[in-house]
């Protein structure tokens, strides 16, 4: 692989995961969705390292992330020094550093979140790892993990 290959498949996977914010921001989490293979999965971890919950499959994570949010909710997510690695002309890996603002509408059920009261506003920091493949001329994501640095949520 020569060095224009090289960074074509760098931004490549540049724009997958500037789609991947763009569709969170927007409510588009069928999209986001279509941005994983088919098994692909998704685990974000609390800032103690903890898991929060894992997510399988195109519908299951558009179902989950889908599921919390509500069209009146303004979700912002920013993605900014990614590392990414070439290991071959049908795979890589990414590191973006991250941020994330959350606002919620008020809405019944507040307090029925999973994990205890549904927070009416969350700002994290972390960042992102994920692994790509190229599949029919396209790159997708096969693994997503979130880690954090920080999470702030007012009540």
């Amino acid at each position: 692989m020569n060095d224009l290959e090289r960074l074509t498949i760098i931004e490549d996977l540049r724009r997958v995961m500037a789609r991947y914010v763009y569709s969170a921001d927007h409510h588009r989490f069928e999209d986001l969705g279509a941005l994983f293979t088919p098994d692909g999965t998704f685990t974000p971890y609390k800032p103690d390292g903890s898991m929060w919950m894992r997510m399988e499959g195109r519908e299951g994570i558009a179902k989950s992330i889908g599921g919390r949010n509500m069209p009146g909710d303004v979700l912002i997510h920013h993605i900014f020094s990614d590392e990414i690695d070439v290991e071959s002309e049908t795979t890589a890996r990414g590191t973006w550093a991250m941020e994330d603002l959350v606002s919620r509408v008020e809405r019944e059920g507040m307090a029925d979140g999973p994990d205890g009261p549904l927070p009416k506003g969350m700002h994290g920091f972390g960042h992102y790892h994920a692994k790509f493949v190229k599949v029919d001329g396209s790159w997708y994501i096969s693994e997503l993990t979130q880690t954090r640095l920080r999470l702030d949520f007012t009540y």
